[in-house]
């Protein structure tokens, strides 16, 4: 009888097809750690990172090849649908960025080649889960899959003190935050009887639930806790302590993946939760988001003004940029949607260029991410002070560049969806931004050299190199080596790093000017999320 029985257990059925990015993900991060292992340096230097490009580049093909075409897997807990697409893409985007910033800092060989990398693509297949999630329990598996791996990652330079405070911070808060949320899920569950989004959706839109929906205590408790586990990852005020100093304290290739890639994958599972699951309910938790959209625009561009550390600056500048794109949730409607998923695009490339500029600064000055490295840097390195110039006025949202685009459609969304008052809010709040991005324009292209030799005087029995060389002091990079002089007549140094930041201001100012490709992406994006008002 055992045996009868056992041979009519089966799992449910598997789309290989559909699954293949994660599959592509999951092979490639165990290859990548296993490589690693070897001894040879070149095949940890360089097979490791070509393995990671190679898996990503596998990975977006093969989501490439999935665009327009809908499935859902594993009985339904997974759906690849354009929106889940769009989002992936962005997730690679960013993973390739960071390899090739990685190239060059301590974290890697410190952490471990393999290590680091298969941490990168692990965490990056976490993102692809959650937003595809279609159930609260795969949310979960997604939201931990993506964030454990992070936690170590900020650790990865485990002999600077900077960096191992970041991870512990991260780890601490993050769990919190994974707890929070883990609660808010069970009480959703308990109030509509299913795991499912669809079911929950239909339950709230019934109103079968006792008392109505407005009524369910339990309901609109657990929706609460679930945006706070959602806004601790999207660093959504007051639950953004952590994101300065996170930040900070990262590697910085690690930061700027987190910058953009976690925060677009906190913001897609926003959309797919709020927009699909409780979109009954709207009336309830549109205020509640409309409010903490607003603290966080306010409260990021404030907390910017007074830093001097340019990782730090980011950091708020991000938290304020969660609050923008929250707008877009705050709607409930498909233009909220295009909005969001466009800015969330459009601010890979805006960060991007501009952490990819303080890599390169880190890498050759002798003030870390500290924004007095910036002095001068538009005599003395053209190719770093024009990314980091297009970037800091396309966050500010000047025209001409593609955060104007985003930041007019999230304007547009909201007056449409009859939050004015919160379209004002943006508006006021991007004008504070100009106070610090535009100082570090400034800093770049109004003062003298952010370094100069320092003199000491020769000592007694001190050698006749340090006499000879007019007792001055080389300032040291972040690493520890020699900072490298950047002037017009020196040969880029650090070609892989600006690429990256060349390639992602370029595309800011090409898409300002032609936003036609990008609307016609985010336009499938949106129509993923059917029932939404136009």
């Amino acid at each position: 009888m055992t045996i009868l029985a056992a041979s009519h257990m089966q799992g449910p059925p598997i789309d290989w097809a559909a699954l293949s990015p994660f599959v592509a993900l999951t092979t490639g991060g165990l290859l990548v750690l296993l490589l690693g292992l070897l001894r040879p340096p070149v095949v940890r230097e360089r097979m490791v990172p070509l393995l990671t490009l190679i898996t990503l580049g596998v990975t977006l093909a093969f989501e490439i090849a999935h665009f327009k075409h809908r499935a859902s897997f594993i009985s339904g807990a997974l759906r690849f649908d354009d929106l889940a697409l769009v989002l992936d893409m962005v997730f690679v985007v960013a993973a390739i960025a960071a390899v090739a910033l990685s190239t060059r800092i301590p974290a890697v060989r410190e952490a471990g080649h393999g290590e680091y990398h298969s941490l990168l693509l692990f965490s990056l297949l976490g993102m692809a889960v959650l937003v595809s999630a279609q159930n609260l329990v795969t949310l979960f598996l997604g939201f931990e899959l993506l964030s454990i791996p992070l936690y170590v990652l900020c650790a990865a330079e485990h002999r600077r003190e900077g960096s191992l405070e970041s991870g512990l911070k991260y780890l601490v808060i993050g769990s919190v935050g994974s707890a929070t949320l883990v609660y808010g899920l069970a009480l959703v569950y308990g109030s509509t009887g299913s795991t499912d989004f669809s079911s929950i959706g239909a339950a709230v839109s019934a109103g079968k639930l006792s008392g109505g929906v407005g009524g369910d205590s339990m309901l609109l408790t657990g929706v609460a806790l679930v945006v706070v586990g959602f806004a601790f990852k999207a660093s959504v005020a007051p639950f953004h302590q952590w994101t300065p100093d996170v930040y900070e304290g990262a590697p910085t290739p690690i930061t700027a993946f987190m910058a953009t890639a976690t925060k677009a994958a906190a913001l897609g599972v926003f959309l797919r939760f709020f927009n699909v699951a409780v979109i009954g309910s709207q009336n309830t938790w549109a205020p509640m988001l409309a409010a903490l959209a607003a603290i966080t625009m306010i409260v990021g561009n404030i907390g910017a003004l007074g830093q001097s550390s340019l990782k730090r600056m980011l950091g708020y500048s991000g938290v304020a940029q969660a609050g923008y794109m929250l707008g877009g949730v705050v709607v409930g409607t498909r233009l909220g949607v295009d909005a969001t998923v466009l800015y969330i695009a459009i601010y890979l490339g805006m960060n991007l260029a501009a952490f990819a500029v303080v890599v390169a600064v880190e890498k050759t000055g002798g003030e870390g991410d500290h924004i007095g490295a910036l002095r001068g840097l538009g005599s003395r390195a053209p190719w770093l002070a024009w990314p980091m110039t297009i970037a800091m006025l396309a966050l500010a949202g000047i025209p001409g560049t593609a955060g104007f685009i985003g930041k007019f459609q999230l304007i547009h969304a909201l007056v449409d969806g009859n939050y004015t008052w919160l379209a004002i809010v943006l508006v006021v709040a991007s004008m504070i931004s100009l106070g610090y991005y535009l100082r570090v324009v400034a800093t770049m292209w109004m003062t003298g050299p952010a370094i100069a030799p320092v003199p000491y005087a020769p000592i007694a029995g001190g050698s006749q190199e340090a006499d000879a060389d007019g007792g001055s002091q080389e300032a040291k990079g972040s690493d520890g080596d020699a900072g490298l002089p950047l002037s017009p007549a020196t040969a880029i140094p650090l070609p892989e790093i600006a690429f990256v930041a060349l390639l992602f201001a370029a595309a800011t100012v090409f898409f300002g000017i032609f936003p036609s490709p990008l609307f016609d992406l985010v336009n499938h994006a949106g129509a993923a999320l059917s029932g939404l008002v136009p």
